[in-house]
């Protein structure tokens, strides 16, 4: 398995080699990632080994670190084929990010079976310099498929998800956490670093709505990087003396605060969405403009367009026209609904067994 980066492209690649164990236990799973990639910090809860093959993107600007960037592309691939040599793998399975390309490549110089796994609706660099030489393109939105050069080898899969998102009702997950006595439950965060115009949403909405509404229960979590700003501002607008509001670095029990929540504010990376596709959530969604091919819009615009979702660009945002937007959906239960059943349409609950069920036959093919 390789893939890495982000969360959105390891965890796909776990709950891929969960569905694998989980069907064949005596199998043996390796992951290559990069040594600065968020699947060191992943991976290390799993059991799974991780190897590491150095490779970053170019910059679009003149940049030194561009020379370092064509030394690994020059390098890379070399040790990719020494860990493949060794490991003498049946298949690789590569989910997204650039440490893909080197991995990949090496198996199909080899004459190895490989597998590609795209989640968002704007396939990657890595997959798109892959695809032709790729047994198999797994997609989570049947959209990316435009994009592709070779799209008789696409099979539409879904998002493969880790266990929890479909284990728990609203009913329990709310009793669980304490929050029978509200009414209505906002959840809302910007990514695991966090996201300044996220923050600053969460916060007008905050100061200008929940504040004002105690049987409204908001919580938000503001990211790493973002902490100390946001807990700063988060007190001087007095927002610490409310019961019915709360600020966190990070939601370590997602599947159950997502779960209890009417409205889910967020980002509009793959991962996210499909969890929220999952259980069916009513949601306001604030695409990063710094991602690759701006496909964190082109994800949130595929929703939005089958009435799942809410989405409004950082160039178009202010405290008023948020407020506003996030507040009238909260209040209508029939819109909410309606919206539900909407991003509910994207789930596919079967995305893992789709997916351990084409790996076996390439596998296994003559």
């Amino acid at each position: 398995m390789t893939g890495g980066g982000t969360g959105g492209h390891v965890n796909p690649a776990i709950a891929i080699a969960d569905c694998i164990m989980e069907n064949e236990p005596d199998s043996v799973i390796e992951f290559v990632g990069t040594s600065r990639g968020i699947e060191n910090k992943l991976l290390s809860k799993t059991d799974y080994p991780l190897h590491h093959v150095e490779i970053r993107g170019l910059r679009r600007s003149l940049s030194l670190s561009n020379l370092k960037t064509a030394y690994y592309v020059l390098t890379a691939p070399g040790k990719a084929k020494k860990l493949i040599k060794r490991f003498k793998p049946d298949i690789v399975i590569g989910t997204g990010g650039y440490v893909c390309w080197p991995v990949l490549k090496a198996a199909q110089d080899m004459g190895i079976p490989t597998a590609l796994h795209e989640s968002n609706a704007f396939p990657g660099v890595a997959v798109r310099m892959l695809e032709k030489r790729a047994d198999r393109i797994f997609l989570n939105f049947e959209e990316a498929k435009e994009y592709l050069k070779y799209p008789d080898k696409v099979m539409h899969s879904g998002n493969p998800l880790r266990g929890g998102f479909t284990d728990i009702s609203k009913e329990q997950a709310r009793e669980s956490l304490g929050l029978t006595g509200y009414e209505r439950f906002v959840l809302s965060c910007g990514g695991s670093m966090g996201a300044e115009r996220v923050n600053d949403m969460a916060l007008a909405f905050m100061r200008d709505y929940v504040a004002s509404h105690p049987e409204v229960y908001h919580l938000h979590a503001c990211g790493s990087i973002e902490l100390e700003l946001c807990t700063r501002q988060f007190k001087e607008m007095g927002l610490d003396k409310y019961d019915n509001i709360k600020l966190v670095e990070y939601i370590f029990d997602m599947p159950t605060q997502m779960a209890a929540a009417d409205v889910v504010i967020a980002r509009a990376g793959a991962m996210t969405l499909s969890e929220l596709a999952m259980q069916g959530k009513p949601c306001v969604l604030i695409p990063s403009p710094h991602v690759t091919g701006n496909h964190q819009y082109k994800n949130a615009k595929a929703i939005a367009d089958k009435g799942g979702a809410l989405v409004y660009e950082e160039k178009d945002l202010t405290d008023g026209v948020f407020v506003d937007a996030v507040s009238a959906l909260l209040e209508d239960e029939g819109r909410c609904a309606r919206m539900g059943e909407s991003i509910r349409a994207f789930a596919r609950a079967d995305a893992k067994k789709i997916i351990y069920k084409e790996i076996k036959r390439l596998v296994n093919k003559d």
